[in-house]
């Protein structure tokens, strides 16, 4: 990310603690906004997966109410062929003739129980996923809702900060092209490491401002001299001055 140009540790310094400035300035917008945008986004993903639950919920009603409807019509043709078959037994001309009609009375009569069971058991399946499907739809309303709350609140911070991060990500790039690439990668990886992102910290009242750590006098001048990079021997971040920002 360096220019071409050298720069002095005095001069790397400075700039890694301008950058610590800004980046922190970051980090305060986007703890602001917190844990909204992966709210957000699950609340997104689940009633996605509410909806396609509900869709196939309700394929299964429709595919009960077929089943339904089909074994109805099932009873209706059975009883049909029953009456058919009975009034043919009163022209029988023979034991074979009376005994084929009956044996076709008791199959439709096994027909129409197989029937009866058939939509039993679907008006029985029908119940459990119509109470899946109410519940299933009260709770895609009750995300809906939630996801248009957490949106206009998101939309708000964002209003409120967006301007302001789009500045400081370009005063921030603009910052690390003044630092070499070794120096920055440390810087990351020491941010990285904090919740709080501090990588660069100053000395205040003799100690460490990012663990508070008594800093010991000899090793306070040598960070005052700016004339090495050098680090916490407790909590490894870059130690400056408190009086780098106005060299």
């Amino acid at each position: 990310m360096a220019t071409g140009k050298e720069f002095s540790i005095a001069e790397k310094l400075k700039s890694l603690f301008q950058l610590q400035q800004i980046d922190s300035k970051i980090d305060v917008i986007l703890r602001m906004r917190g844990e909204l945008p992966m709210e957000v986004t699950d609340l997104e993903d689940e009633i996605i997966g509410l909806e396609t639950r509900i869709s196939h919920l309700e394929y299964d009603m429709s595919a009960y109410k077929n089943t339904i409807v089909t074994n109805e019509n099932g009873i209706k043709e059975s009883e049909a062929l029953i009456a058919k078959y009975e009034k043919n037994l009163n022209t029988v001309r023979n034991n074979r003739e009376y005994d084929s009609l009956t044996k076709e009375v008791e199959m439709q009569n096994l027909e129409i129980q197989l029937c009866r069971k058939k939509i039993n058991d679907a008006i029985s399946a029908s119940k459990e996923k119509d109470l899946l499907l109410k519940d299933s739809k009260d709770r895609l309303k009750e995300r809906q809702i939630a996801l248009e709350i957490k949106k206009k609140e998101l939309e708000m911070i964002y209003k409120e900060t967006e301007k302001e991060e789009q500045d400081l990500l370009k005063k921030s790039q603009q910052a690390q092209s003044n630092i070499e690439e070794r120096l920055l990668s440390a810087y990351q990886r020491i941010r990285r490491t904090y919740n709080n992102g501090l990588a660069v910290a100053s000395i205040q009242r003799d100690s460490c401002g990012g663990c508070f750590a008594s800093v010991p006098a000899q090793r306070k001048l040598e960070i005052s001299q700016r004339k090495k990079i050098i680090v916490c021997e407790h909590c490894g971040r870059i130690l400056v001055d408190g009086e780098i920002d106005q060299a």
